[in-house]
């Protein structure tokens, strides 16, 4: 089952339609989701685990693994690799505010992370800029709240069009910046 496919079945769910059935009768693999948290995000992501896997989805766990103090751009970076490399279709990212794994994130080629709070910016990251790494804040949101906007940036599509021309500059972007080894 492809990325598009999966989204949407999650509507379909949302909407009463085929809940009951189990991601695996439609045929393929499911999903995986890379997940990680520094410190501050732990107990949320501890949290968001057996929920997201009740949605449906494969968790990937990219640490941190306990409260003892870890710095956020490693656990970015495990998630955003993960991303990357296809072996997770998207990732989620939390620490305090949602801002520094973001940065951290968005330092790596192909990532598009995006910092959400509300269910107007979580819609729009995946409908306008087709973020594949959602970013939230443990001190800003609470644990229900970070459940919904997770299931609306799963069940969110990228709406394509005007926004694709979009998203192709951002991604352009990787590209252009110069090589730190040649220092081209």
């Amino acid at each position: 089952m492809n990325v598009a496919e999966w989204q949407e079945h999650l509507r379909a769910r949302r909407n009463g339609g085929a809940a009951g059935r189990p991601p695996a009768a439609s045929g393929g693999p499911r999903p995986r989701i890379a997940i990680g948290a520094d410190h501050g995000g732990f107990a949320l992501k501890e949290s968001l685990k057996p929920w997201i896997r009740g949605l449906g989805y494969e968790v990937d766990d990219a640490g941190t693994h306990s409260t003892d103090a870890v710095d956020y751009p490693d656990i970015a970076v495990a998630v955003a690799e993960r991303v990357t490399s296809r072996s997770c279709a998207y990732g989620i990212l939390i620490d305090a505010a949602g801002l520094g794994s973001c940065m951290a994130a968005n330092k790596m080629p192909g990532i598009r992370a995006a910092t959400c709070h509300d269910e107007a910016t979580t819609r729009n990251s995946r409908e306008h800029n087709n973020a594949n790494v959602l970013v939230l804040g443990s001190r800003v949101v609470h644990a229900g709240q970070a459940r919904r906007l997770v299931r609306i940036w799963l069940a969110t599509p990228f709406a394509g069009g005007r926004h694709a021309r979009r998203v192709d500059k951002i991604d352009a972007l990787d590209r252009r910046l110069p090589s730190r080894e040649t220092g081209a």
